[in-house]
């Protein structure tokens, strides 16, 4: 029996678990991919005491840091949460772990396009990872869809290693940090689209091109999508969670949820839906940490 088992292994989830081994609680962190999407960022510029870092260097460091404490780490994937008398029952793919209490630190999933072509060319032309799948883009002309953050830092990237770069946006205005706006239009690789919205992704067998709500259409290799993540619903559902309209789980200022034992953290928290960063996720996971710790010695 844990004292504390953490569903999700990024930034929140690894910074939940520092705090609880420093807490002397007996504690597991379960994720498949430790680090999360940080793996997947081009460039980190905002993360304290690193003035430029790539994600899958920081994702690193946070794990080489967790496995210097006495955490179990567990790499398999969560099929299910039960809420039982003693506290919960987590099946994993191998194994079942006990824990008097939880905090759910999943992240999110990456948004779809919804249009035409796009399931039928992922993999061939159509990507959700700009690091991952860059290389095979060099000297050829991509697009990449959205306008935050991810979509700015993946148009730079790819600004280095393809030939051309659109990126585009359905509003009026890029809506990510004024530094990355400013890069990117200083940029003579990458050509701005605004107020436009894709239509279809055409090819054969592979991408050829990308239909315009404005009429366009594109002759490109790739296209890139980045317009946002949802937080995933399968375990939120079955502890019976409080979340907003959008299915974000609702906190309190404690990262407690409505269900006892259960504290949330993370992109899938209602406190962080504003801003999406590490340093945020990471504070939020530090606090649902010390508040199981305060729960827990309460118990005494």
């Amino acid at each position: 029996m844990y004292d504390l088992v953490i569903i999700g292994a990024g930034p929140a989830g690894m910074s939940a678990a520092v705090y609880a081994a420093r807490y002397k609680m007996k504690v597991a962190m379960i994720g498949m991919f430790p680090g999360g999407y940080v793996n997947e960022a081009h460039l980190v510029e905002n993360w304290l005491g690193d003035i430029s870092i790539s994600g899958g260097e920081l994702s690193a460091r946070f794990l080489k840091h967790v496995k210097s404490l006495d955490i179990d780490i567990n790499t398999h994937g969560v099929k299910g949460v039960i809420k039982t008398k003693e506290g919960f029952d987590i099946v994993t793919d191998k194994d079942n772990l006990k824990a008097k209490r939880i905090i759910i630190a999943l992240g999110t999933e990456r948004n779809k396009l919804g249009i035409k072509g796009e399931d039928e060319f992922l993999g061939k032309g159509v990507s959700y990872c700009t690091t991952c799948d860059a290389f095979f883009f060099r000297g050829k002309t991509v697009a990449v869809i959205g306008g935050s953050d991810s979509a700015c830092t993946g148009s730079l990237m790819l600004s280095d290693i393809a030939e051309k770069v659109y990126l585009i946006y359905r509003q009026g205005e890029l809506r990510a940090e004024p530094a990355w706006v400013e890069e990117v239009k200083k940029n003579k690789n990458i050509e701005v689209i605004l107020n436009a919205n894709p239509l279809e992704v055409v090819g054969d067998t592979k991408v050829t091109g990308l239909k315009l709500d404005n009429g366009d259409t594109l002759s490109l290799d790739g296209v890139f999508v980045e317009i946002g993540t949802t937080p995933g619903a399968a375990i939120i559902g079955q502890l019976g969670l409080a979340t907003d309209e959008k299915g974000y789980v609702v906190v309190d200022d404690n990262q407690k949820t409505n269900v006892d034992g259960v504290w949330a953290a993370g992109d899938i928290t209602t406190k962080n839906g504003k801003l999406k960063q590490i340093i945020v996720a990471a504070s939020e996971g530090a606090v649902a940490t010390y508040s199981v710790f305060l729960a827990k010695k309460s118990e005494k």
